[in-house]
């Protein structure tokens, strides 16, 4: 018996002809590689990389899933290729092609959706701080021993005492939890706030790295309703703020080609409010396509 017809597609859809489609898919494809396949070749030696591994093991998002190609809603596929997308449960067909289905989003993660909607509305007309000038890193080393120290394979750019000293020596302002709780016991008291998990609508805000490189959580997991080429952009913007974030960080990283943003220096610091600034420019619009599909998947 032949299948029934699926639905067909909103009014608005894009048809993609094959030959269209694969060249965005092979596009995608080779421009991820240039991230993943480095990363593939240092883990089967068993080398470590301070800077690129977070963006592998924090964000746990395979290799292979980043490389996965996907249109996004109100996209059709066209062409016989496109049925190996209907693998996924996500995807339907239509008397047109096959395109992902908003209306797979799974109804027990529909909390999660209006939450992150949430989120990310609220921190896209927050006002930016930019005064922590990445304190976090040094925070989570804080007055710990050689053996404590995350990533104790670099030497520090300070001994512990000095390092202890800086902290020491300016206002701690984290708001983000997810650096926050990272924070050795020592370091927690310090800062000038105590964020929490449940209070992240109340403090998220676009001045903060950390909450920006988040753009890229929140865009793969909410794959693969989320265009790929969003994925890779939030992915790209991700991994230069890392590259920042470690430049400030008390270690010293020059071994691997990264020049110290010199944070404990008032010339550091303002270097550092410049990438804070124009990393915060650079997430809105990846912030407000996120949006625009938590919109698109609540309707």
């Amino acid at each position: 018996m032949m299948p029934l017809p699926g639905p067909t597609p909103p009014l608005n859809a894009v048809v993609l002809a094959e030959h269209n489609w694969r060249a965005r898919q092979h596009a995608h494809e080779t421009r991820v590689r240039a991230w993943t396949d480095p990363h593939q070749t240092r883990a089967a030696c068993g080398e470590k990389h301070p800077v690129y591994d977070f963006l592998f093991s924090y964000y746990a998002f395979r290799p292979a899933w980043l490389r996965q190609w996907h249109p996004g809603p109100d996209v059709v596929l066209a062409g016989v290729g496109a049925r190996e997308f209907l693998r996924w449960p996500e995807y339907r067909e239509t008397p047109d092609g096959v395109g992902v289905d908003p209306a797979a989003f799974p109804a027990k993660r529909r909390d999660s959706l209006v939450w992150l909607r949430d989120l990310l509305a609220a921190t896209a007309t927050r006002p930016p701080a930019f005064g922590c000038f990445g304190l976090h890193e040094w925070a989570m080393a804080y007055r710990q021993t050689p053996d404590e120290i995350r990533h104790n394979a670099w030497p520090l750019r300070f001994p512990p005492d000095e390092l202890a000293r800086i902290v020491e020596s300016q206002p701690v302002r984290c708001t983000h939890f997810d650096a926050f709780r990272f924070f050795t016991a020592p370091a927690k008291p310090l800062n000038r706030m105590q964020p929490a998990r449940e209070t992240s609508l109340e403090n998220e805000q676009r001045g903060c790295l950390h909450a920006n490189m988040d753009l890229y959580k929140w865009a793969f997991k909410l794959a693969p309703f989320t265009p790929a080429e969003l994925i890779a952009d939030s992915f790209a913007l991700a991994r230069d703020i890392r590259e920042a974030d470690m430049c400030a960080s008390p270690y010293d990283l020059r071994a691997l080609g990264f020049a110290p943003i010199t944070i404990e220096t008032s010339e550091g610091r303002a270097d550092y409010e410049r990438h804070q600034r124009a990393f915060a420019e650079r997430s809105q619009p990846l912030r407000t396509r996120l949006l625009a599909l938590c919109e698109r998947l609540l309707a």
